[in-house]
């Protein structure tokens, strides 16, 4: 099993590392699932010199930064419906400041790929379209791994 960890990276102060690397970590140890952490993948995507630039590009030639962005979204759409099981979301202010996680989060509805959410703000102040596209919402982190140990307990000799 593979889980896609959506969320924040460009707003998010440290890019959405902290959560997704304790989350890996838990799927890994818990029930011995692989993650799909963006942050990861992105030096495997990009050739060193992308990679150096492609943030400052942005605001230089607009071009170039999308042609770079563009193999990122690619590579990560690709990887949500050929090798996704389910998605794992931290939806904050962060989230809703960025369009990527809009983005993946309906190809995986759209793919009948579950979605579990961790909703960090109040229901009411989250677009319609994204609670709609959730398969579960929670309101922790400690609450969703309780929900996976519940729905995955069978698949992996829990440690």
């Amino acid at each position: 099993m593979k889980a896609y960890l959506a969320g924040a990276i460009e707003h998010a102060p440290d890019y959405g590392n902290a959560w997704r690397s304790e989350m890996a970590a838990f799927l890994k140890n818990e029930f011995d699932h692989e993650s799909y952490n963006p942050l990861i993948e992105e030096p495997k995507i990009l050739t060193p010199e992308e990679s150096a630039q492609f943030r400052t590009l942005k605001k230089k030639d607009l071009q170039a930064f999308r042609k770079i962005v563009r193999k990122l979204i690619r590579n990560d759409l690709d990887s949500i419906v050929k090798e996704i099981d389910y998605i794992i979301c931290l939806w904050d202010d962060y989230a809703e400041m960025g369009g990527g996680t809009y983005g993946e989060l309906t190809v995986a509805y759209y793919h009948n790929i579950p979605i579990y959410m961790v909703a960090v703000k109040p229901l009411s102040q989250i677009s319609g379209w994204i609670l709609g596209c959730a398969t579960e919402i929670f309101e922790s982190f400690e609450e969703l791994k309780g929900f996976l140990r519940s729905r995955y307990k069978n698949d992996y000799l829990c440690t």
